[in-house]
């Protein structure tokens, strides 16, 4: 080609340079009609020739051209790695230690201890109810068994010595049992008037104020106390999950509204299947250090449903599906020094997706090189440079 191309330009040179002869000028000056009209037919002709290996010089131009014009893509290596698919599901927040503390006796709410917003202990005392005169009434009965018990111990000394008879130390020894029997049933009864926190928590709500009367049954609630340790979300999950969602697996909750992240693990699966909506339930703890997670807060949880060790990825953007319903990808073969490679159309099958990757199953194996960007313009068998 490159010969060819010297011989064109050679005969161009020598039509430029060409025999001394007389110029156009000169003909024209002399007014020789006959030599004007031969020197026009002469120039025409050298014009056509001239045209002719233009047109040649061009071609071979192009065609030289075109040998270094190849499609440029990008490429992407296949390598194996860990994937893991989340079943997204929505749930809301829910505490098993939520509830209204109810007054156990009727009475006047004498003293409120605590207020909204106050961290309260197992046992702590929230409240004290006027007892009535149960407090009196308990001092004497301890008195009184005082007494008992001291005629008893009496009564036993003597029996012990063979002194006095049987019935007499029987009857101390039973009076002095019913005083005691009394005692405890009436620090039961006094008890009733002390309110006290049923389990750690925090005072969500102070119902009833100092100095309102009170009494056991609905309507009579004195306190709302909430345990924010103790959060948890239940989801249902379709029973095609089943042997995928157990207990232990990681779940991810996104709390929206704060926009927060937990990580946590499944603590219970439900043993029963929903006929409504053939689900089951799962329970899922959320720690809650912040303290800022509330009931009933509207939560995203994604369940860890499938993991491998070794999978392969690629972006789901690059596979294409032909019209038996086959996807596929291409693939860059043989690359040289150079970066020059054969495009080689592959079909794959696919399994799971998640945030835009594709796990292939088959058709792709470690470090194959998948063309990435310029995969929709490129064909089977084409001639392609890498870039990347």
């Amino acid at each position: 080609m490159k010969k060819y191309l010297y011989v064109i330009l050679a005969t161009v040179a020598l039509y430029s340079c060409g025999s001394k002869e007389q110029s156009v000028t000169d003909l024209i000056t002399q007014g020789n009609l006959e030599a004007i009209r031969a020197k026009k037919n002469e120039v025409s002709s050298q014009q056509k020739i001239l045209d002719a290996q233009l047109m040649q010089l061009d071609s071979a131009i192009s065609a030289l051209g075109n040998e270094e014009k190849l499609a440029l893509v990008n490429t992407t290596t296949i390598k194996k790695e860990i994937f893991n698919h989340f079943l997204e599901l929505q749930g809301d927040v829910s505490t098993k230690q939520n509830v209204l503390i109810y007054p156990e006796m009727a009475g006047t709410l004498q003293n409120v201890y605590v207020k909204e917003g106050d961290r309260v202990n197992k046992g702590q005392l929230l409240a004290k109810i006027d007892d009535g005169g149960i407090g009196s009434q308990l001092s004497q009965l301890k008195t009184q068994a005082e007494l008992a018990k001291t005629t008893f111990e009496r009564r036993k000394r003597l029996w012990d010595q063979q002194i006095g008879s049987e019935i007499e130390y029987l009857a101390s020894k039973t009076e002095y049992e019913a005083a005691q029997d009394a005692i405890k049933q009436m620090e039961s009864q006094l008890g009733k008037s002390s309110i006290r926190a049923p389990f750690s928590g925090i005072i969500d709500d102070v119902i009833k104020d100092q100095g309102t009367v009170v009494s056991p049954g609905p309507g009579s609630e004195v306190f709302r106390i909430v345990n924010l340790s103790e959060m948890y979300i239940e989801v249902d999950v379709p029973e095609t999950y089943l042997g995928a969602v157990t207990k232990g697996k990681e779940a991810i909750v996104y709390f929206p509204v704060l926009n927060d992240t937990v990580t946590t693990k499944i603590r219970e699966t439900g043993n029963f299947i929903n006929p409504s909506n053939r689900s089951f339930s799962v329970e899922i703890p959320v720690p809650n250090k912040k303290g800022t997670i509330k009931p009933n807060l509207t939560a995203k949880v994604n369940i860890n449903d499938y993991t491998s060790e070794e999978a392969i990825l690629i972006p789901s953007g690059i596979i294409s599906e032909n019209a038996e319903g086959e996807q596929y990808v291409y693939v860059a073969h043989d690359p040289n020094d150079e970066g020059e490679a054969i495009v080689k159309r592959t079909i794959i099958i696919t399994g799971k997706v998640q945030a835009g990757l594709v796990e292939v199953l088959s058709g792709l194996e470690e470090g194959s090189l998948v063309i990435k960007e310029g995969a929709r313009s490129v064909k089977d068998g084409q001639k392609v440079k890498i870039k990347n």
